[in-house]
């Protein structure tokens, strides 16, 4: 059994971590260069998308070389590491419905943005889709922790937790979205266990999208086995990387 002054402490001790980083993971709205919103993490000097477009960012690396590569499945599952401010979760919701797929949608955030500022940001005036904003209020506030039905095509479950720390099933997912800050402001994230570890839960065939397309990301990616492209990027990146789970 547990020794009951230290359960105490390391329950103090976990409010404290968990209150110090509510104050480091603070956020500015910054205006990026498509005209889109995105949130700026001064304790971090990382923004949630690229400064040069958010709105771009995402439908380039997510949805046009992520979301398209799969979407003649009629089900699909994906998991986003990294959901921040839910805009690829948004865009491949409306990208589903008008293909008409199936969605599981399994997303792993560690610091969960309230609705509060995420409805500061100005995606429902940006993409041209009924009652965006609606969607995404339901996106962000359904519960932690456990699948909810949006609709009877498009299932949620949001966790908080790291990469690190999620079980993955084995031979699940067809599409990662990996969308975690950078390198250099959370190195842990783009170690290479983490991507043995994506690729035990793809599917053969499965891929992993990620704005990042720096060299030891792309060579550790290959050392768990992926097959790596590195394609062209949205505006003011010049490339990107697409992995896929070979198929023996």
């Amino acid at each position: 059994m547990f020794n009951p002054v230290f359960l105490r402490l390391y329950i103090l001790l976990t409010q404290l971590k968990n209150q110090i980083l509510v104050h480091i993971m603070k956020a500015n709205i910054h205006i990026t260069g498509d005209g889109s919103h995105t949130l700026f993490v001064p304790a971090l000097n990382e923004f949630y998308h690229s400064a040069k477009g958010a709105f771009s960012e995402s439908m380039h690396v997510f949805i046009n070389l992520g979301f398209y590569s799969v979407a003649n499945s009629a089900i699909i599952n994906i998991l986003e590491v990294g959901f921040g401010t839910g805009l690829n979760c948004l865009l491949t919701f409306i990208e589903a419905r008008e293909k008409k797929n199936k969605i599981f949608y399994d997303a792993l955030e560690p610091f969960p943005l309230q609705w509060d500022l995420v409805s500061k940001l100005n995606y429902s005036s940006i993409i041209s889709f009924r009652d965006s904003e609606k969607w995404m209020e339901k996106i962000h506030r359904c519960d932690t922790c456990r699948w909810i039905n949006l609709t009877d095509r498009f299932s949620i479950r949001k966790r908080v937790m790291k990469i690190e720390e999620a079980e993955l099933q084995a031979e699940n997912y067809d599409l990662v979205y990996y969308d975690a800050f950078g390198p250099n402001a959370q190195p842990e994230m783009w170690k290479l266990y983490n991507f043995k570890k994506i690729f035990y839960s793809l599917k053969r065939g499965g891929i992993l999208v990620t704005y990042c397309a720096k060299g030891q990301v792309r060579r550790d990616l290959q050392s768990a086995g992926f097959f790596v492209e590195r394609l062209p990027g949205p505006p003011g990146k010049r490339e990107v990387l697409r992995a896929k789970k070979k198929v023996k």
